[in-house]
């Protein structure tokens, strides 16, 4: 009686995935939120119920192909050095892009800012815009986001030193400190004396710090999934990409944010 034997002839450090369904399921979902976007502004029967089933189909997606890669890089070993190196220059470029993302709304605000045309008073703000204070919730926001970057840096540093319980510990700090923010935020917008419709200084203002807000909720997300994982010991000294990908991710939006308060709040608002 023989024993089928399966033998590893891979030559290569690269990692050449199985046959998935998720990037098809993917392309459906996202099909299905953009179809159902058009028809529920549209006022079109049915296209709010179309667009919150693509949206759970999305998120479902999301968790079921994200849970492969972690298997794939956590238990089954093929996230090489070669590979992690990959997955780096992807995140940067990610990143990258999203840069390019936030300064298409820096361009919109400093093109109506610096120049203001006569149909809002010929000044910036416009006439009859009642700003906030950066002083106040924003310049508490500054802060709280710039301390979340310090503790997700020291959760950072104590999983390189091998410090399982700091590493635990700063990262549940960074992601009360990420809700903080977010919670804040909201009261903010509750509060504020003018909306997305007020002119171009309601749709810059609320475009550029609603897509922020909204880039804080992700990386809220992406960090409790890190401190899940933390806790169930799928990080080492040598093998933690993910969190590296959060923490990177994290101090983009913490420098975006400083960029906000600065021309927005700060001197957009004076």
């Amino acid at each position: 009686m023989y024993e089928l034997v399966k033998k590893n002839t891979q030559k290569h450090p690269f990692h050449l995935v199985d046959p998935s369904p998720w990037p098809l399921v993917a392309a459906f979902a996202a099909f299905t939120v953009t179809s159902g976007g058009v028809l529920y502004m549209h006022n079109y029967s049915g296209g709010g119920s179309l667009l919150l089933t693509g949206f759970l189909f999305l998120l479902f997606v999301m968790f079921t192909w994200w849970r492969d890669i972690v298997r794939e890089g956590t238990f089954e070993g093929q996230h090489t050095k070669a590979v992690q190196s990959g997955l780096r220059m992807g995140m940067i470029l990610f990143i990258v892009s999203e840069i390019m993302f936030f300064f298409a709304f820096f361009w919109a605000f400093f093109h109506s800012s610096l120049a203001p045309v006569p149909e809002i008073g010929g000044v910036w703000p416009p006439k009859a815009i009642e700003v906030m204070s950066p002083w106040g919730i924003p310049f508490l926001n500054t802060i709280i986001l710039l301390t979340s970057g310090a503790t997700i840096t020291w959760a950072h540093e104590a999983i390189i030193n091998n410090r399982r319980e700091d590493a635990i510990s700063s990262l549940i700090y960074t992601i009360l400190y990420a809700i903080y923010f977010t919670s804040f935020q909201v009261y903010e917008y509750y509060h504020a004396g003018f909306a997305m419709s007020d002119g171009i200084y309601g749709s810059v203002f609320y475009m550029a710090t609603g897509f922020h807000g909204f880039h804080v909720f992700v990386g809220t997300c992406f960090l409790i999934v890190c401190a899940i994982r933390l806790y169930n010991y799928h990080f080492t000294v040598e093998h933690h990409f993910g969190f590296e990908a959060a923490a990177w991710y994290w101090h983009f939006v913490d420098v975006v944010w400083l960029f906000l308060f600065i021309s927005i709040y700060w001197w957009g608002g004076s």
